[in-house]
Parts: structure tokens; sequence; C-alpha cells
């Protein structure tokens, strides 16, 4: 059932009891646990927190805690299946859910006594009447059918305007419980930021967030602006700005940024001999040198740097490039340090994706939320060098498969797979990576073909997962539209193609567009959601 007051039916019901908390590995779900910490520490409630990567690890880590806990937290997970037919747990063990993938299951709702969805309903969910979906099994074939589509969950609504983040909902339970604290704010930013850049909400519903979060800013930021020197080591300021959609480039060169950012290389079409001649008119036309465009941005000509925003939204206007300024927020710690939202987010998910030897998944998880604390900058600024070395990946990967014409039309999307011994191809067995790197792919291909029905299609992405265990990881995602919907279909049909074929999957991420499966059996699951999505 959905929870309406989260003060009272949440919050009060928990904080005299042991929790457990099960989260989730990405940074929305990171900044919704600092949150939820900080609120659990200042009213010393008892708890518990499990990192889990996917279905298997929740179920694994159910079973060995289940014991313990009656009261159990899932962020960003457990919302899109039958929960309990998945964990089938004991009668009086309550499950609260704050869970960002979609569509909702409806079995989650209907449960009215160990299910709770910490979800915002605004215009959100359109949620089928409870006889629609529960009928009886001896109905008419359309019935059933109806029936069947229905039951999988609750797919948003056309008009949605709202799709609440995971730390945006905390944010806002700490903030009508009067014990929103500034880095409080700063979670909540950088949650809702990391939903924009893994392209999980609408530009429309970024800016409508931003507008929401600018006025918490106020209130909390109000300094006077002539108090600049009277900052210490150790504070912190929010600051709202309009700054360059240019990926870490206060911690790059600009020249590397422009190269590695996904909106300037795929519309600069960098890859190709010509888009580095456009780059170079472009660096002519904002009249900045090579020497200074190449070296550290801190290190550049402060003249240069003082008024670099205007001058690069003019040129960039001229190079098709209409939306080089975006809506972000900005933190200072102390004299020195500077991050833009962005930079976290890049930083944080590369510290959780890490594919260094040794290293856990439990032990980036444990690392990537420490770097969202400001005792921990060594932590962030060994992210930022990591998500450099992604971003370059990226970039380069890109290049090769738009050259080498990796990108094929299979009918009704696109269709890319990395082969094993591709340069950097094991960064791109985690889920996040591969999806970024697919996001990135499309808009660069849109910008590099001429095929009109080409330019409108989604994009199916694979790459070798586990050599030894003949596995790969496979994504699909949305096709690029100005549309206000962000709906992928990929994670019901993936589904389907592997029942029809019976192919080995493994559905274990939270986030149902992503599968797994074993390499032979490739061919047979995409000829399958060639037919089913013809």
């Amino acid at each position: 059932m959905f929870v309406t007051d989260f003060r009272r039916d949440f919050y009060d019901v928990i904080q005299t009891e042991r929790v457990l908390l099960f989260v989730a590995s990405d940074v929305d779900a990171l900044c919704a646990c600092k949150i939820l910490q900080a609120l659990f520490q200042c009213d010393h409630v008892q708890y518990t927190l499990v990192p889990v990567s996917g279905w298997q690890e929740l179920e694994t880590s159910f079973l060995e805690h289940k014991d313990q806990f009656h009261y159990f937290v899932l962020i960003n997970c457990g919302a899109n299946v039958d929960l309990l037919d998945v964990l089938q747990p004991e009668e009086d063990r309550i499950f609260f859910i704050c869970d960002t993938h979609r569509p909702v299951n409806v079995v989650n709702v209907y449960n009215d006594t160990q299910i709770k969805l910490l979800i915002k309903q605004d215009d959100d969910l359109e949620v089928p009447a409870y006889d629609d979906i529960f009928r009886d099994e001896d109905e008419d074939e359309d019935g059933e059918e109806k029936s069947d589509s229905e039951s999988e969950g609750l797919e948003p609504s056309e008009k949605r305007t709202r799709l609440e983040e995971s730390a945006m909902v905390m944010f806002d339970l700490a903030w009508v419980m009067t014990k929103d604290l500034n880095d409080m704010l700063w979670w909540a930013i950088v949650g809702l930021t990391d939903q924009w850049i893994q392209d999980k909400i609408t530009q429309m519903k970024y800016v409508t967030d931003i507008g929401i979060l600018q006025r918490h800013v106020s209130r909390h930021n109000h300094r006077n602006e002539d108090d600049d020197h009277s900052l210490s080591i150790d504070c912190m300021r929010i600051a709202f700005e309009y700054d360059l959609r240019l990926a870490l480039y206060q911690h790059w060169s600009l020249y590397d940024s422009l190269c590695n950012t996904c909106y300037t290389s795929a519309r600069l079409r960098l890859w190709s001999v010509q888009g580095q001649k456009r780059l170079q008119e472009f660096l002519a036309d904002m009249g900045l040198p090579l020497k200074q465009v190449k070296q550290k941005f801190q290190a550049m000509d402060v003249s240069l740097k003082e008024n670099l925003r205007e001058i690069l939204e003019e040129s960039a206007n001229k190079f098709g490039m209409k939306d080089m300024r975006v809506q972000t927020f900005s933190i200072h710690f102390g004299f020195k340090n500077k991050f833009l939202a962005s930079d976290v987010v890049f930083a944080t998910t590369s510290l959780l994706e890490s594919i260094e030897k040794d290293a856990s998944g439990t032990d980036n998880f444990i690392r990537a939320l420490d770097s969202l604390s400001r005792s921990n900058l060594a932590q962030l600024y060994q992210g930022l060098e990591l998500a450099k070395k992604q971003l370059r990946a990226i970039h380069q990967t890109v290049a090769s498969c738009i050259c080498t014409n990796l990108v094929i039309s299979q009918g009704p999307f696109l269709y890319c797979y990395l082969m094993e011994g591709t340069p950097d191809v094991k960064l791109f067995s985690k889920p996040v990576s591969l999806g970024l790197l697919s996001r990135y792919l499309l808009q660069s291909f849109i910008c590099s073909t001429k095929n009109k029905r080409c330019k409108l299609l989604p994009l199916v992405m694979a790459a070798p997962m586990s050599v030894e265990h003949g596995t790969m990881i496979m994504v699909g995602i949305p096709p690029e539209t100005e549309s206000s919907d962000k709906k992928n279909f990929f994670g019901r049909a993936f589904e389907k193609a592997a029942e029809s074929t019976s192919s080995r999957t493994l559905h274990n991420h939270f986030d149902m567009s992503v599968i797994e499966l074993k390499v032979e059996d490739r061919g047979k699951l995409l000829d399958a959601l060639i037919s089913l999505l013809s």
C-alpha cells in the first residue's frame, strides 16, 4: 500500500525498533541512505546497513537476517516485483520501500499489511482497480490479456509530472520533521542530479525539482555575500548556478572536458577528422589559445576564466549546441574545495563500479558512501580521477563503434555488441557504466547518421561479463525523443524473449532493462526480440 503520512506511518513506527536497511548500488540510493542515516543518528535509531547489487543478494541477505529484524527499509529496490513472492517472509515482517524503478508491481500496492510504499502518488501512477487485476482465471481471452498486462505493474501515465527520487523523498521527510541539515540538502541535490544524468527523469521534471530545492538552498545558505572572508576551513555552502554542460571541467582541462563530454563530443562529431577540425574552429571562435585550454582548468588565466561561461555559450550557439548551460548547484567546502553536483555523481558512480583488483562490491559501496561525506574529500578526489578514466574510455569506445560501423539496425531497434578484447571492455560489464556508454553512443550515432528512421530507434547494447562463465550483460535504452516520456519497455521484452526461446538469462538487476545471459544464447534471444518488437 502507499504510505500517505511518511512521518507518522513510517518514521514514528521504526524509531523505537531495530531496522535493517537494504540499499541498492546507485548514487540516488546512496544519497537517500546518507539522509536516513543522519536522521537515525539524530534519534538514536538502531539499524544495520546491507548493500545489495541485485535480486540474488537481496534474497540471500534477507534469509541471513530475517530472524533478527521485523522492520526492513528497501532503498531503490523492491517496488517493481511482487516482493512477498520473492522473499517469502513471515507474516509479521514489514517492508518499507522507497524505490524509483517503474512500473510499481500492483500486488505491492494492494497489500496493506506488510508492504508500505514510500512513493509520492502525485500524477505519477495510474492504479488499476482491484477487480480489474485480481479476476477469475477463466476469463475470456481479451480479459486475460488485459489482466496480464495490468498485473505486471503500474505504468506511469502519459501526463505524469513527478517521479520522486529516493533522496528527495528522504529529504522531504527530514524537512517535515524540521531535522533537515545542509548536508542532507546536498545529498538530495546529488540524488536528483544522478537521476537526471542516468536519464531516469525528464528535463522538465529535473527543472521543476531544481526549483523546489532552490528554495531550500536559499533557506539554508542565506549568508551575506560579503561574508566570504568568514568562510572557515570546515564550513560548507551550497549555491544555485547556471553552469556549463561539461563533465568535470573544473577538475580537468577544458580541452579534455570538451572531448569527453557526451553533449559536445556528439554534436561536434569528434570521432571524425572533420569533427576535430570543428573543435579547433570552435576554440578559435571563442578566442581561447590551445595552450590555455589544454592545461588544468585551475591554472588557466583568471582573465579567461572570468567570462568563460558567456563566451562558451555564445560560440556553442553558432555550432548548433543550444543547451550549453544547465541549472545546477555547487558546493564549497571551506576556501578551496568546490564541486558541482554532477562532479560528485560521476565520482561516486566510478567508485561504486570500480573494477580495481581485490575490491568487492561491498568495498566499493563503502568507498562510494564515504565519498559523499565532507570529512572524506580524499575519497571524492580519488573518485574524480576514476571518473575521468571512465569518460575517456566511453568516448574512445563510442568513437571506435561509430568508425567501424558497429551500430546496426535490426528493424525495430539499433544493436551494438562489444567484443571480448575491446579496450576497457571490463568497465562496461557494470550496469550503470554500460548504460552511460549506451546513451552516449545513441546520441553520437544520431548525430552521425543521415538515416531519419534510425534516429528514432531505441538501442540494445551488449558487452562481455564473465569470460570464465561465458556470460554477457545486455541493456536496452529508449529512443532519444523530445517527448516527456521516459518509459523503457525493454524489461518486459527481454523477459518474454527469454521465455519464448528458453534462453539462459538472469534477471538479477533492480533495473529490469538490464539482463545477463549466456553468450551462445545471444542469437536466438535477439531474433525473438526482433519479432516481438516488430
